[in-house]
């Protein structure tokens, strides 16, 4: 299907979009949630949650899709066991009391050449707030077993701050231990329901 999008500036955005519309399930094994941050301010440690569910919904309008997904805090990892366990901890994700991120899209902007802007609500230790992802739109294709598979990439950064992640230690030498800006990257393969 071609979706064509006229803004008041008279400029046509034209996205070709080849997905069929319909319910369409994460596959979680073969999606990736990951986050970056920066250590003594110098070198960038990665994490990922390798627990996550959630649906997208492809509207007959693409620009009319919905997304919801949840990541268990608990799946955290970083390579590191004791790293790990500080994040679990009340300093962190406090997974005892906040065991789920959610995620649930508002809204979805064209960007030009398969790229979009998925606007929606993120929700870590209960607090809520907007945030805006690229996306990217991979493409649809047959798998070996006769179902259907799309993928898509996003990223998006975040304040940690403005969801109350604050712990930190000030350097010596000025600055702090770790990063508030925290970037995330997401690659999603999802199957037709």
């Amino acid at each position: 299907m071609t979706v064509t999008q006229t803004s008041q500036s008279t400029q046509t955005n034209q996205s070709s979009v080849d997905i069929t519309p319909g319910a369409w399930n994460i596959d979680a094994s073969h999606t990736l949630v990951e986050f970056t941050a920066r250590h003594l301010m110098v070198t960038k440690v990665r994490g990922r949650f390798s627990a996550v569910t959630g649906s997208i919904t492809i509207a007959e309008d693409p620009f009319d899709s919905h997304v919801e997904a949840v990541i268990e805090t608990a799946s955290v990892s970083t390579g590191d066991d004791k790293r790990d366990a500080h994040l679990k901890s009340a300093d962190f994700f406090n997974v005892e009391q906040y065991p789920e991120i959610k995620f649930a899209s508002t809204a979805v902007r064209p960007a030009g050449n398969e790229r979009y802007e998925v606007d929606g609500e993120l929700t870590i230790l209960d607090v809520t707030r907007p945030v805006t992802l690229e996306l990217e739109y991979l493409g649809t294709f047959a798998d070996p077993w006769g179902g259907t598979r799309a993928g898509f990439s996003a990223t998006t950064e975040i304040s940690r701050k403005d969801w109350g992640l604050e712990w930190n230690v000030a350097l010596e030498s000025g600055g702090l231990l770790v990063s508030d800006k925290v970037r995330i990257n997401l690659e999603v393969q999802a199957t037709q329901a």
